[in-house]
């Protein structure tokens, strides 16, 4: 009987959460209101399932219970049950598949008047290329592809030479006109992805896939990789700006076209596109690994121009420009001790170089003098951080410790040491939680992402408590 309660609760609870959980979908911002008409009409049919099986399953428990005065009858099949059955799942089958089905003819047969433009992936960043005036795309290559020459266009393909290049994150595009968006990758596999327009599509090397939309709203949409592509994944992000006709023709019209980067060996191509140092550190995905916070996957940008770096094979170096320049292009020539030789090579050319490591010498000074006073509260780093998840400020027992009472107090460890929790100890316990391990609780807690001074404020917080 409480399997039955058990079983009808569960169903009754999952369609209350389901009307009133506050998880719903981004607004559509495209022609592809079928898709959401598809995914509602698949969830009703499996809902309508879900319902019934379980509550058949509770009946049967209820109706069908053990009497010891009843004995079980012997009935190795049933024609029209199975019938009934057969006939039943096929409807829903074909209910489910059909719209499916019906979307997709629809995703793969692109308008004929549909705009076209190319989407570019690479770790961790997007570009993209509008045809020029011609309509035509010019032909690409991995073999065209270098610092002057970072779309692989075929300089050879006279239909290239006035394509409009867009060397960032930002794309634009017209409302209520439809757009093929070609796809490809440089490196690895990658996702474009608009949740607003409801399409996406893998980037596979040397393929070339695509989707189709029809913008149909006015407004700034973010752009994200769908497809783990590595360390700097979360940070693949980019946005697409949709905009009336005519503004968006004056806006194409301020962009270089591949003829004119080739001509000035990429220097009016930078000049456009007037990208500073800390744009291409976001564009090009820098920031993913390297920022100024001094817990970053790759070696901090604070304070890094003209320090003593000690390298993996114990030698040091002065960091200066051109080692910061040797670092960019050839990154693991050089690797610092301590970090990973992970970081891919990039393609930038001599003003991009001289401009990041402007941004580094600048914005790293600077920001040594600015960390004190930027310095979040012990309390907001235990929140932003984490912290809280795992420990209570109240008493309260979670998967770690709590805060309340905890320093100078006597805990026991795993291995049977008493200790004194004082500074030296949360210090420890938070650059090398796994250390000492309170008796009592798992060796779950992940290296933490903070720095020194941050680690200080977390302990001035706990003793307060």
């Amino acid at each position: 009987m409480s399997i039955a309660v058990a079983l009808i609760l569960i169903v009754i609870g999952s369609v209350v959460f389901h009307f009133l959980s506050p998880w719903v979908m981004t607004p559509l911002a495209s022609n592809w209101g079928a898709i959401d008409d598809t995914m509602a009409i698949t969830l009703i049919i499996t809902g309508i399932v879900f319902i019934a099986v379980n509550f058949f399953i509770a009946f049967a428990v209820i109706k069908y219970r053990h009497d010891p005065n009843r004995k079980a009858k012997y009935e190795p099949e049933n024609k029209k049950l199975e019938i009934w059955l057969t006939v039943i799942t096929s409807i829903g089958i074909i209910a489910m598949l059909a719209p499916g089905l019906i979307v997709y003819s629809d995703f793969v047969e692109v308008p004929e008047e549909a705009h076209i433009v190319e989407v570019v992936g690479q770790q961790w960043s997007w570009s993209f290329r509008f045809p020029g005036a011609d309509q035509q795309l010019g032909k690409s290559a991995v073999k065209h592809i270098s610092i002057d020459n970072p779309f692989g266009v075929d300089p050879l393909d006279s239909s290239g030479q006035d394509d409009v290049l867009i060397l960032g994150n930002r794309l634009a595009l017209p409302i209520d006109k439809p757009v093929k968006v070609l796809m490809r990758s440089k490196d690895v596999l990658h996702n474009f992805y608009v949740p607003q327009f409801r399409v996406k599509m893998d980037m596979v090397p040397r393929t070339i896939s695509y989707i189709w939309f029809t913008p149909t709203k006015l407004g700034e949409f973010e752009i994200l990789c769908a497809e783990f592509c590595g360390l700097g994944h979360f940070n693949m992000r980019g946005h697409v700006q949709i905009m009336p006709q005519q503004e968006f023709d004056l806006w194409l019209q301020t962009q270089p076209t591949f003829a004119a980067s080739m001509l000035n060996n990429t220097s009016q191509l930078l000049s456009v596109a007037a990208q500073s140092g800390q744009e291409l550190a976001q564009n090009k995905g820098c920031i993913g690994c390297h920022d100024f916070s001094g817990n970053s996957i790759g070696p901090s940008w604070q304070g890094l121009f003209g320090k003593i770096q000690v390298l993996a094979d114990g030698t040091e170096v002065l960091v200066d420009a051109a080692y910061l320049k040797e670092s960019i292009l050839m990154p693991n020539a050089k690797m610092v001790k301590g970090y990973a030789a992970i970081m891919p090579p990039l393609s930038l050319s001599e003003l991009e170089i001289d401009s990041l490591i402007a941004y580094i010498q600048e914005k790293g000074a600077t920001q040594d003098t600015a960390t004190q006073k930027t310095l979040l509260s012990g309390a907001e780093l235990a929140q932003t951080k984490g912290c809280t998840a795992c420990h209570s400020q109240d008493g309260t027992r979670l998967i770690g410790p709590s805060w309340q009472g905890l320093f100078g107090s006597l805990r026991e460890t795993t291995s049977g040491q008493r200790i004194e929790v004082d500074d030296l100890y949360l210090k420890e316990s938070i650059f090398q939680p796994n250390a000492k391990i309170v008796a009592g609780y798992p060796p779950v807690m992940p290296p933490p992402v903070l720095n020194e001074q941050e680690a200080l404020a977390i302990i001035e917080f706990i003793k307060t408590l």
